[in-house]
């Protein structure tokens, strides 16, 4: 199937998605400072860069939009144009995510992933109780969590929080 716009507008397009400060993730800065959590904001010495890294709780989180990090949720779709490329670019990310969360564990982080699943779509969770659980989540001692669409905070690691 052949793509339903101009390159130049194709390419217009994808300048346009943001990687960093998009709103999932504004809306989780805004909410951890409003309840006191100070951060520093897409560590460049960092593996990966984290999204947001709290130095006082040895914690990072990562905001992943859905399509971007194949998750298997309902926001995830492969496209129907360009199917080797995407496979190949969204592998990519996904073998990239794995190295960079065991990177950031063997320096000794904890990790917590926050899918846009949680916060967008038919199976979103409310923003008060996202930004609860990451509260809850740093001052726990779980070493990795996930929150996705329709779950609260699923702690990876065997532990409570």
């Amino acid at each position: 199937m052949a793509d339903r716009v101009t390159p130049a507008t194709r390419s217009r397009m994808m300048a346009a998605i943001r990687s960093k400060n998009t709103r999932p993730e504004l809306t989780v800065r805004q909410g951890l400072h409003k309840k006191g959590f100070r951060f520093r904001l897409h560590c460049p010495e960092m593996p990966g860069k984290p999204d947001l890294v709290f130095p006082k709780y040895g914690a990072v989180i990562l905001v992943n939009g859905c399509f971007w990090h194949g998750h298997n949720c309902t926001l995830f779709k492969w496209p129907a144009t360009r199917k080797e490329y995407w496979k190949n670019k969204i592998e990519s990310n996904r073998l990239r995510d794995t190295t960079v969360m065991t990177e950031l564990e063997e320096k000794g982080w904890r990790t917590l992933v926050i899918w846009e699943c949680a916060m967008k779509g038919k199976n979103r969770i409310p923003t008060a109780s996202i930004i609860e659980i990451c509260a809850e989540w740093l001052n726990g001692n779980c070493t990795r969590g996930i929150i996705q669409g329709n779950h609260s905070a699923l702690p990876l690691d065997g532990s409570t929080h």
